[in-house]
């Protein structure tokens, strides 16, 4: 089983996984964009056991362009979105990849919205995408 940990820019919030994800996903669409301020979001879902969450969080609940609800979690003194929640989803936690700081992280299995895609960014390797 591999260990891994993701935190805020600051340090204060962080997330400890265990195991390998059940899904790693590029998702599109303009509110990722928004989210992250860059042409899309990368989110690891792990199922909600193989997570433990330290320190304070504010979170933020928003309708996504599927219609499902989702919580995003942040740390209020740095304001990075380390995880969130998908209402359709209740037994799983989606982590952002980049708060793992590790460029040996698994690549992803679906590029999601791609309809929504920069012409410019090209998801490499076996992905499945969806408009």
């Amino acid at each position: 089983m591999t260990p891994r940990q993701a935190c805020c820019s600051c340090g204060q919030l962080t997330l400890d996984v265990v195991g390998d994800p059940v899904r790693v996903s590029v998702c599109h669409c303009l509110a990722c964009q928004r989210r992250t301020g860059s042409a899309f979001g990368v989110q690891a879902r792990y199922s909600r056991e193989q997570v433990r969450i330290d320190g304070k969080s504010s979170s933020y609940t928003r309708v996504g362009d599927s219609g499902q609800i989702i919580t995003f979690h942040f740390c209020p003194s740095c304001g990075t979105t380390l995880h969130w929640e998908l209402a359709h989803f209740p037994d799983a936690i989606a982590v952002a990849v980049g708060a793992f700081a590790d460029p040996t992280f698994l690549p992803p299995q679906f590029s999601v919205y791609d309809s929504r895609r920069h012409p410019w960014v090209d998801i490499a390797g076996p992905v499945r995408h969806e408009s």
